[in-house]
Parts: C-alpha cells; sequence; structure tokens
C-alpha cells in the first residue's frame, strides 16, 4: 500500500477497494436498479419492447428478473452486514432492534412516496415495492438473527426455505379459493382472479377501506406485491442469505483457489436452481404476479450464476483493473452503493415530471414527462426506441446525485 501511495489512483479503480464491501454484490445491485428504473419508466406504455415488460402472466421476461434479484441481493448483503454488528460486539437484542427499525424506515419511505406528490390517503396503496422489501427484510432478517448461534444455521435456513415454498404451492394448489372452488378440479390453476393470494388481497383491501378509508390494489382485484406471496418473496431473500454465507466464507481465507471454489459452487447452485424451476413449472408455473415457488427458483438460480461470474471477474483481483474493466463497472458500483436512494430518487422525478401539467391552446392538460416525450424523443413519431430512449434518459438522469453521493462518500442506509 505505501508503494501504491505515490502514485494517484483513477476514480473509477480507486473505487474498487472501498473496503468491507463486496464489489460483486455491488455491481449486480447496481445493473439491477438501474434496469428496474428503466423498465418501469418507458416514454410510451404503448410502445415497450417485449423483453422490458413484465410477461402478461404465467412465463417470464428479462424484466421478471429485476425485483427476485434485488431481494436476493439484499438478502446476501444483510449477511455481511449482520455479521460484522455481531463482530462489533451486538448482542441478538441490538440486532434485532436495528431489523426492526430499519424495516419500519423502508416502509415509511413506501408510505412517503405513494403519498407525493398529491397527498391523497383514500387513494393510497400500502402494497408495493418498498412495502414488500421492508417485509422481506424483517421477517429474512429476523429469522437471520434467530438461528445466528445455531450450529446447523444453514440446514435450518435451507428447511425454512422448503417450508416457504411448499407450503405456498399447497395453499395455492389444494385450499379451496372462497366462492370459486378447489383449483384444477373447478376452477384453473393460477386463475389471474380466482386464486387464494387475489382473494386474500381483496379481503386486506376491503377491511383497510372500511376501517382506514385507503389500500387501493394495484391492479384493482389483486396485487402483485400482495400479502400472501411475501412468503416465497421471503424464501427470495433467505437464498440470496444463503449465497451470502458461502460467499463469505469463500472470501475469508487468502486462497485463491479457496475463492475460484466458491465462485464455482455458486455457479453450480444457480444452474441447480434454474433447472428446478423449469422442474417444477410443469406443476406451479412460473409467474412473478403471483411469485410462485417455480419462480422463485428460477430468478435465484439466475442471480446466484450472476453473482458468480461477476465475482470471478472482480471479487480478489488484483490492482490495478485492466481499464476496460474499471470503466465498465464502475457506473454499476456508484449505483449499486446507493440502490435506495437511486430508486427514491426515480419515483420523485416520475412523480414531479407527471403531477405538472400544462394546458394546450385547447385547454387540454398535458403532463410535463408528456411533452418532453414527444418534444424530445418522439418529435416524429412514438416508436419502441424512442420509447427506450427516454427511459435510458431517466436511468442517466438518475444516475447523476447518486454519483455525487458517492463522491461525498455519503451511503444512504434508511
Amino acid at each position: 500500500m505505501d508503494g501504491m501511495a505515490a502514485a494517484p489512483i483513477p476514480e473509477m479503480q480507486r473505487i474498487m477497494v472501498a473496503p468491507k464491501r463486496v464489489v460483486s454484490v455491488d455491481v449486480l445491485r447496481g445493473i439491477t436498479i438501474a434496469f428496474m428504473i428503466l423498465v418501469n419508466n418507458p416514454g410510451d406504455w404503448d410502445h415497450v419492447f417485449p423483453q422490458l415488460d413484465h410477461a402478461a402472466w404465467n412465463g417470464w421476461t428479462p424484466t421478471d428478473l429485476v425485483f427476485p434479484t434485488f431481494l436476493f441481493l439484499m438478502g446476501a448483503a444483510m449477511v455481511y452486514s449482520l455479521s460484522a454488528r455481531s463482530a462489533k460486539g451486538n448482542c441478538r437484542k441490538t440486532l434485532t432492534g436495528h431489523v426492526l427499525a430499519r424495516a419500519a424506515k423502508i416502509f415509511a419511505l413506501d408510505i412517503a412516496l405513494a403519498l407525493f406528490p398529491e397527498m391523497h390517503w383514500t387513494e393510497m396503496r400500502v402494497y408495493g415495492i418498498l412495502t414488500r422489501i421492508a417485509l422481506c427484510y424483517l421477517l429474512a432478517g429476523l429469522l437471520l438473527v434467530a438461528t445466528m448461534k445455531m450450529q446447523r444455521r444453514v440446514t435450518a435456513l435451507i428447511g425454512i426455505v422448503a417450508v416457504l415454498l411448499v407450503g405456498y404451492w399447497v395453499l395455492m394448489r389444494w385450499v379451496p379459493v372462497p366462492g370459486a372452488g378447489v383449483p384444477v378440479r373447478e376452477i384453473p390453476l393460477l386463475d389471474p382472479e380466482r386464486n387464494l393470494a387475489s382473494w386474500l388481497d381483496r379481503g386486506v383491501s376491503a377491511w383497510m377501506q372500511h376501517w382506514l378509508h385507503t389500500g387501493v390494489l394495484y391492479e384493482t382485484t389483486r396485487d402483485p406485491e400482495g400479502l400472501l406471496s411475501t412468503l416465497p418473496a421471503v424464501a427470495s431473500t433467505l437464498l440470496g442469505s444463503l449465497a451470502g454465507m458461502w460467499m463469505r466464507r469463500g472470501q475469508g481465507v487468502r486462497d485463491s483457489q479457496a475463492m475460484r471454489r466458491m465462485q464455482a459452487g455458486l455457479a453450480a447452485a444457480g444452474l441447480l436452481g434454474v433447472l428446478a424451476g423449469e422442474i417444477w413449472s410443469r406443476w406451479f408455473p412460473i409467474n412473478k404476479n403471483l411469485w410462485t415457488s417455480s419462480y422463485v427458483l428460477l430468478t435465484a438460480g439466475i442471480a446466484a450464476a450472476a453473482l458468480a461470474a461477476l465475482s470471478w471477474l472482480m471479487d480478489g483481483r488484483a490492482q490495478p483493473w485492466p481499464r476496460w474493466l474499471s470503466w465498465s463497472a464502475w457506473p454499476w458500483r456508484v449505483y449499486g452503493s446507493n440502490a435506495i436512494a437511486a430508486y427514491t430518487f426515480s419515483a420523485l422525478l416520475v412523480e414531479m415530471l407527471e403531477f405538472i401539467k400544462f394546458a394546450d391552446s385547447d385547454g387540454d392538460k398535458h403532463s410535463l414527462s408528456g411533452i418532453l416525450y414527444e418534444a424530445v424523443f418522439a418529435r416524429n413519431e412514438s416508436t419502441d426506441w424512442t420509447s427506450l430512449a427516454y427511459g435510458l434518459s431517466l436511468v442517466v438522469v438518475c444516475f447523476l446525485p447518486v454519483w455525487w453521493m458517492w463522491r461525498k462518500k455519503w451511503f444512504w442506509k434508511m
């Protein structure tokens, strides 16, 4: 290190040696959050490439990988975070308090974003991306703390994942849906409106509307981030935690061969997850809206394989990095180090662009986002390409405040 101090290290190489962070996790999280911003904000929803939109129901597209990958990486990061706090002397009670406090902050942020900027309480959606993140962080975090001192911790967590995935399959496949009947026998399996998760979402929404006067569903009769489907989403998070434990063991020794074995094991587990998900999909279809168990295995497998590949490229690599690798990893490293902040910036920006409206000569009001899209990107006509260009511009704009935070060494951990 003393020899390196004589020559200044370029910024994009210097950030690679930031202490106590796993580069591969940050980079994959950065790619994930940037892709989330892109697919959530096309210029024209009538012109979207199929790969940049969710599958209508059963099946999957690259867009359907975004959210479960984020939860998977959150689970992996939780292992490092909780282990570091435990090493500093934090007891279970303190760690539990940390988990509860952070989950509450994420949920509070979700409510604030849901109310911004019009503050319409009766039209607020309680379910949402950040609500699911908060619940998954809460439940997975409590399980990680509870099993921290167990000798067979990994076995226990695998058992919990199995119970969550098999239990959810049993509920969705064999439990009668009130007012509809038994799946497969009387109604189609995973019918969009007549399934147990959608029925429960409608019931919870009706209760909230009656007593709290709020709580609309995203799709009126169901919600893709509903209550029951949070159970397999917790399994997605715990699978990420298991990956984090495996990575932490491989990175804790000064042996490049041990790290390569760790990466190979992670890649093999990923391929097995993809295979298991595809096989299970014959009886329990892959479905993002219902977060089916086969979907959990498939997406966790792809995330694990991607993480293994990035770890092979970056983790433990000697400095200085090749210029091509430093430059290609830099934006995702910056994005991934402040993922929640990036998502918040994007949500606030999009809400403001939709909220600000101008009237034309006929008195019709148009949102600022629509005006910008037509004036800058779709001057001749709206196409899939112009819609994509608008989304990419938002990704770039949202990168700027995150980059500023990075340069200031501000990391928003909630």
